[in-house]
């Protein structure tokens, strides 16, 4: 599996580029704050909305701390995806910077 840590997330976007992040948490979860320019897509809604995730460009995968966004990775690299990352630590360490 492919990590990204927060810090280094942050960097790319401060830096300007334009990355594909998805959020796999729950309405409730979003709702208190997401990363700027991410895409919600609930875990569970992942397999109905596969044609919304590019499969040859890189997408970051983004949760509360790393388990669902990892079992979202597991799943899409399953369905053909190989430029995932899973980003480390979750919002609970993107929060933290």
């Amino acid at each position: 599996m492919q990590l990204i840590t927060p810090r280094q997330l942050k960097d790319r976007l401060e830096q300007g580029e334009s990355l594909i992040i998805i959020d796999v948490r729950e309405d409730d979860e979003v709702a208190q704050g997401m990363i700027p320019g991410a895409k919600h897509i609930p875990l569970m809604q992942i397999p109905d909305r596969l044609s919304e995730i590019p499969q040859q460009e890189e997408a970051i995968l983004v949760c509360r701390s790393g388990n669902r966004s990892g079992r979202a990775y597991d799943f899409l690299a399953a369905q053909g995806y190989s430029k995932l990352k899973n980003m480390s630590g979750g919002m609970l360490e993107w929060e933290t910077l």
